[in-house]
């Protein structure tokens, strides 16, 4: 589904622990790390598009989070030709991206990077929330800071007590065994029970 400029809508997630640390992802079979993101589908808000994502990506349900904000206006990056598939090119330019910033309330072990059949990541970590950003594929940095930014001063501005679930020590470059089966964005990847994601049309990481 795309807009009439080219753009699909999109939505990314930066969930935080108490620590306000954020969750960083690596892409399965791959040497980059990123924040979960996903398309929206036809019919879906923006929320629950970030629902079901976070869920297929990261395995927490809407119990284990608390939205604590998100970003005012859609933000857009382009994807260079390269990563776009041959037949959209000329069609399709990039992503808008509405940024939610989430709490986690659950614990660390609450975290399932198997929650469907087609896992994202293979590891995971928290990490500072200004994460330095040369990880990330270079034409999704400046959407990456400028959602960083923009989201920071709700973690600035928040002074009511949070409260939490039963916490666990905090995990560190957590894993999947080897040998996980492919990317979620694969073309008619199934998830399980779980709503197949939408093929991508691009082979740009999502």
């Amino acid at each position: 589904m795309l807009d009439r400029d080219g753009y699909r809508p999109n939505v990314g997630i930066i969930l935080v622990n108490h620590r306000n640390e954020v969750f960083w992802g690596k892409r399965v079979r791959e040497h980059s790390w990123q924040f979960p993101q996903g398309g929206i589908k036809r019919g879906e808000t923006p929320e629950q598009a970030m629902y079901r994502e976070l869920h297929e990506e990261v395995g927490l349900q809407p119990e284990h989070v608390r939205i604590i904000g998100r970003t005012r206006e859609w933000l857009r990056y382009e994807v260079p030709t390269q990563w776009v598939r041959r037949e959209w090119r000329g069609h399709y330019r990039g992503q808008k991206q509405i940024w939610f910033l989430l709490r986690l309330v659950g614990r660390d072990t609450d975290v399932h990077l198997r929650a469907t059949d087609h896992p994202e990541f293979d590891a995971w970590r928290w990490h500072d929330y200004w994460i330095p950003l040369d990880s990330v594929i270079e034409f999704k940095r400046d959407v990456y800071r400028q959602a960083l930014d923009e989201l920071s001063r709700f973690l600035e501005e928040a002074q009511e007590p949070i409260r939490f679930l039963r916490q666990r020590p905090r995990a560190r470059a957590r894993a999947l065994p080897s040998g996980v089966p492919g990317d979620a964005d694969a073309p008619g990847a199934a998830a399980g029970n779980a709503p197949a994601k939408a093929p991508s049309p691009s082979g740009e990481p999502r």
